[in-house]
């Protein structure tokens, strides 16, 4: 699906080019694997192709088998089904830690074999992906009215509807089909880079991007339907520049969003855009909360156990004598 917003590169308020992300992101890039900061990175950045895969697999279920487990609750829906799959996820990564080359991290590497394994046990149940709206309808230029929450002037007030709001998108996630599901629960709830991601799921980044923008237009979407609303405050730029506002705030959660100090400047943003944006940076750290948990203990105790059986078992036939050929037997040449 092409990029709706980049046939838009007008001029922003106060002259800025929405285009130029030198004058709108003061901040540097983020690192490639942001994942790092959940305390992957140390141990686990250490592992290498080298390493025996009976070190290597044991340290990433320690490590990284926490966010495996919340990435197949959301993307098989059925907790059973996630357990299964995080299970013959690192079984698997036990059997091929030899196609592991070191010029990833091994966490990344774990999580594109999860995603396969989600795709594959959600076909092999016969899930059928539905379809979200048009890229028109989830755009906000004709809607009339915003979420109370996100026009109040004070960000602390209606706690209790925004708790709601964060429930009802963490609910609709698994709504999604697949192919806006997939990124969205790598880039916002394991919050992987947009490389990262792409990687991942093998794609370009530009096409992550685009089914990122999607996403979370339809959540927010989804979010307002059922929400408290308030009349939205008219705005005072024409539509272009609006668009072109929109389309620095997606690119500006791309790289972290309010969360990491990327935001669009405030004094360029009228009050009905930024009472929008406040719905999608609910829709973000409604994502990133999910993000939070572990593995549970009795999944782990039972991946472990799995793992060293194997081990046992590859120790065994290893010491197993193996038998030779017997000899082929010529028979005579016949006179």
């Amino acid at each position: 699906m092409k990029d709706a917003f980049d046939a838009h590169s007008g001029d922003g308020p106060g002259g800025l080019r929405v285009a130029d992300k030198e004058q709108w992101y003061a901040q540097p890039p983020m690192p490639a694997s942001s994942h790092r900061r959940f305390g992957l990175a140390t141990p686990v950045a250490a592992l290498t192709p080298a390493t025996s895969a009976s070190e290597a697999i044991p340290a990433l279920v320690e490590r990284a088998g926490g966010r495996i487990h919340g990435l197949a609750r959301k993307l098989c829906r059925n907790p059973a089904d996630a357990e299964d799959v995080v299970q013959e996820v690192f079984l698997q990564a036990y059997r091929k830690w030899h196609l592991f080359r070191g010029d990833s991290d091994p966490a990344t590497w774990l999580y594109a074999i999860a995603v396969r394994a989600c795709k594959t046990r959600a076909r092999r149940k016969g899930g059928i992906d539905r379809r979200t709206p048009a890229l028109s309808q989830l755009m906000p230029w004709g809607e009339t009215r915003v979420m109370e929450v996100a026009a109040a002037p004070d960000d602390t007030a209606h706690r209790a509807e925004r708790n709601e709001a964060v429930a009802r998108v963490q609910a609709e996630i698994a709504r999604l089909p697949e192919y806006l599901r997939m990124p969205l629960v790598l880039k916002e709830v394991l919050e992987l880079s947009v490389e990262d991601t792409a990687a991942t799921l093998g794609l370009a980044e530009n096409t992550v991007k685009t089914r990122l923008h999607r996403a979370r237009l339809a959540l927010r979407k989804a979010m307002t339907a059922r929400s408290a609303l308030v009349k939205a405050p008219m705005p005072i730029f024409e539509k272009q520049v609006c668009l072109d506002l929109l389309k620095a705030k997606l690119e500006a959660m791309d790289r972290g969003g309010v969360a990491h100090g990327f935001a669009v400047p405030q004094a360029e943003v009228c009050a009905r855009c930024r009472a929008v944006f406040r719905e999608l940076d609910l829709v973000q750290n409604a994502c990133a909360q999910l993000g939070e948990g572990s593995m549970p203990k009795p999944l782990r105790r039972k991946i472990l156990a799995a793992l060293a059986e194997r081990k046992q078992a590859e120790r065994a036939s290893e010491t197993k004598p193996r038998r030779g050929r017997r000899p082929v037997r010529r028979q005579a040449a016949r006179a």
